[in-house]
């Protein structure tokens, strides 16, 4: 059987490929990567993306004649292909939070994302966190794990928003990131929430392999 494949961006700098790309490392289905460097989007990039990616974007899945687009969608697809994977909670309430929360995340927190973009290899320790709105999301990124981690985080699952790992985690693991670039004030739960992404061995190599990247994109640079 043919493996999916995952196309994705830099590790340095592609929130929305680590999404996806983690779900599928952690749960352990086998696929296979291809990265195509951002570079200034100009026609190479898109030339090589477009063999690939109808949105001229990255994340996309593609399984078999499935072509999969969005890392939401592809964290649904990756859920119902393979079931036994416990990508949502069983529970429907929390299945319900954690879906609710993902798409909170896929379409909200612009402010967060305009000032703190993801760059896993810089260290901005305060930059930003001034800027209009950036604290308010962050203070709302961080009810939501508190209240995830109070209301459906059994501590005997573990230490992810719903106990086990969910798509939910991947979902949020770029904030964690984000946050953790810029060190921003947070609480003890969210500290801790964001301790326990952060050792999660996938996540430990996407940073490895961003560290070791060298491309540059301006403007994720601040």
């Amino acid at each position: 059987m043919t493996k999916p494949i995952l196309v994705i961006g830099n590790k340095n700098y592609s929130s929305w490929s680590l999404r996806p790309w983690l779900a599928m490392r952690v749960a352990g289905i086998d696929f296979d990567e291809r990265l195509i460097e951002f570079g200034d989007f100009g026609p190479e990039w898109q030339n090589a993306i477009s063999e690939f990616s109808p949105t001229k974007k990255v994340p996309l899945l593609i399984d078999g004649d499935i072509k999969v687009w969005e890392s939401l969608a592809i964290l649904e697809y990756l859920a119902d292909k393979w079931p036994e994977k416990n990508l949502w909670p069983t529970d429907i309430a929390a299945r319900t939070m954690a879906r609710t929360i993902s798409a909170e995340m896929h379409a909200g927190f612009g402010n967060l994302r305009t000032y703190m973009p993801m760059n896993i290899r810089a260290s901005h320790a305060g930059v930003n966190l001034d800027k209009p709105g950036v604290m308010d999301d962050v203070n709302r990124v961080t009810a939501i794990w508190n209240q995830c981690r109070e209301s459906f985080g059994t501590k005997a699952d573990g230490d992810f928003l719903f106990g086990h790992f969910t798509n939910a985690d991947a979902m949020f693991a770029p904030i964690v990131s984000r946050l953790t670039t810029h060190a921003a004030p947070v609480d003890p739960i969210s500290r801790a929430y964001m301790d326990t992404v952060l050792a999660i061995p996938a996540m430990m190599e996407w940073s490895d392999a961003g560290r070791a990247e060298k491309a540059l994109v301006a403007m994720d640079e601040i």
